[in-house]
């Protein structure tokens, strides 16, 4: 299926098409690998796949397995919705909450879009293949080296998904397959929260941004270095839904 092809970064990514097919693999290789390295499914649900030089594993529909075949039904439910331009946000999260991934999703719409970053303006500030390539394995070996350096999840953990939408642009009964509809008021973590960024991939078209949030004890292990933190204060240990993203 398209789910299991393997990333392949084009020579130049100059149609919306080519940067929606490698920004819907990019979130395929990353929800595999976060779901692969937290031990959430048996190494029957995952097949090896190489992105550029790394080695990745990529879920599949194991029929041993109903976890890993609903979370790539729930998957192709997001391309859906990354289709249509109306996705924004899309979290993964691991209980009440031991750790949530925070996926968000950027379009242009009036052709490509020029300046991602104000840190290091070029004269020529276009998006460059180059540039979309070392940010994807960037950001695929970040994510490796933040798994293994998390504790251990507890063993009754389930894994829930939720999308969030661009307002002004979906139709309000929109849902794709595989979701319904759902009141967020937030969500509780039992310790105190710590979000990291994780990493940001821009194409001409799109920009994907990884965010983790976890348990502040959880995290004591982890060497800062790999990792700018934003400390932010959120009463109650509650996350709300950051839909302008100051950033």
């Amino acid at each position: 299926s398209n789910f299991q092809s393997a990333v392949v970064f084009p020579n130049k990514i100059s149609t919306e098409q080519q940067s929606l097919m490698l920004v819907k693999r990019l979130l395929a290789v990353a929800v595999s690998c976060i779901t692969y390295l937290r031990g959430i499914f048996p190494e029957s649900a995952y097949g090896t796949r190489y992105m550029d030089d790394v080695c990745v594993k990529i879920l599949r529909e194991d029929k041993n397995c109903p976890g890993s075949t609903q979370l790539v039904k729930w998957m192709l439910g997001c391309y859906d919705a990354l289709q249509k331009k109306y996705f924004n946000n899309y979290w993964i999260c691991l209980q009440t909450i031991t750790e949530c991934y925070h996926f968000k999703f950027k379009y242009t719409h009036n052709g490509p879009l020029l300046d991602f970053s104000s840190k290091n303006k070029k004269s020529d500030s276009t998006v460059t293949c180059a540039d979309t390539k070392k940010a994807s394995i960037l950001l695929i070996r970040k994510i490796y080296v933040l798994m293994q350096n998390l504790s251990p999840l507890p063993n009754d953990v389930c894994l829930t998904m939720k999308l969030f939408y661009y307002d002004e642009v979906t139709p309000s009964d929109y849902q794709p397959p595989g979701f319904k509809d759902s009141e967020c008021e937030g969500m509780i973590f039992e310790g105190e929260p710590m979000y990291l960024n994780v990493g940001e991939v821009p194409t001409p078209f799109h920009m994907l941004k990884v965010k983790v949030t976890t348990e502040k004890q959880r995290m004591e292990n982890v060497d800062k270095s790999i990792l700018k933190h934003g400390e932010t204060n959120v009463p109650l240990q509650v996350l709300r839904v950051d839909r302008d993203d100051p950033e």
